[in-house]
């Protein structure tokens, strides 16, 4: 499938950009909503942004909604909860389906999915009491990265080298998240490798001075570094392209998502998610690998938008 769209503008019909909403990304998705909202619009199509809040339900009824554009981060966009709700309304979206969203959100069982096909992710363990915490330090060992298993954008993040450190980072975490995951930490670079309608673009190595790419380093920071081409060998770009393309497979991710790997020092890769609506504000990656492939960031919302009508319209 091409990467552009082929479509009259006119063909989307009136298009609803979905954004905002009420998770811990609200920031980030609203920042992304208004770039799409006006890429979409100097594209000449008939859209239109909903800052999705405790009216929504009454709104979609309302409103004349020939397709919607999710640029909705984290819980209630990207987790299978909206993308049920507009396949009930008969409303064709951009991005993955209910089941891709859901268990791409669920960081624990999407490594669980990787791990029973063979894929690497780093080794891992679930935290609900400090004996779990205790647990997981003799079994993994230090240093670890804990993370909310239902959070995007790095929030509620941690590397520690402790047993104390685990458990207050676990405390914190569960501020965001009843379920809680700490995972060994793979000391090497990272890379972000974007997909856009079945292929795969331009992985980006990713560099900063922070102790990983947090959530700072992801929107606020400018010392963060992005290479495109990535740094790696030929031959281990295309696997890396590979094991990305195998791991969306498995999550059933459609129409575009972003995972994150890593990289140790013996040169194997870890996957660590799959993002299934991916930032699009100034300092995102996606766009970033498209102008690599040859898209501006118009003709990308576009070709995602495409998916949409292809897809499920």
């Amino acid at each position: 499938m091409s990467l552009h769209s082929t479509l009259d503008p006119k063909a989307f019909g009136r298009v609803a950009v979905l954004f905002g909403g009420k998770s811990a990304e609200r920031e980030v998705s609203l920042k992304s909503g208004n770039a799409v909202l006006s890429a979409l619009q100097a594209g000449g199509v008939d859209a239109f942004g909903i800052d999705v809040g405790d009216d929504f339900l009454p709104r979609l009824a309302r409103e004349k909604i020939d397709r919607a554009f999710i640029v909705l981060h984290g819980r209630g966009g990207e987790d299978g909860s909206m993308q049920g709700l507009l396949e009930c309304a008969g409303i064709p979206y951009t991005g993955s389906g209910i089941l891709a969203s859901a268990l791409a959100m669920d960081k624990l069982r999407t490594k669980q999915v990787w791990h029973s096909l063979g894929l690497p992710t780093p080794r891992h363990a679930v935290l609900t009491s400090q004996a779990d915490c205790e647990a997981a330090a003799t079994e993994l060992g230090f240093p670890l990265i804990v993370k909310p298993a239902h959070e995007g954008s790095s929030i509620g993040m941690a590397k520690v080298d402790s047993v104390e450190a685990l458990i207050a980072a676990w405390q914190d975490a569960a501020r965001y998240d009843s379920q809680v995951l700490v995972e060994q930490w793979i000391a090497g670079p990272e890379y972000t490798i974007a997909v856009l309608r079945g292929q795969v673009l331009p992985p980006i190595g990713l560099g900063t001075p922070h102790t990983f790419y947090d959530y700072d380093a992801k929107y606020l920071a400018d010392d963060t570094q992005y290479r495109i081409p990535c740094g790696l060998s030929a031959e281990k770009e295309a696997e890396l392209k590979e094991l990305t393309a195998r791991a969306c497979e498995a999550v059933g991710t459609q129409g575009w998502a972003r995972a994150d790997v890593m990289q140790d020092a013996s040169g194997q890769f870890w996957l660590l998610e799959v993002n299934t609506v991916p930032g699009m504000t100034d300092h995102s990656l996606v766009p970033m690998a498209a102008r690599a492939a040859g898209l501006d960031f118009q003709q990308l919302v576009l070709a995602i938008l495409a998916d949409s009508v292809e897809a499920r319209g």
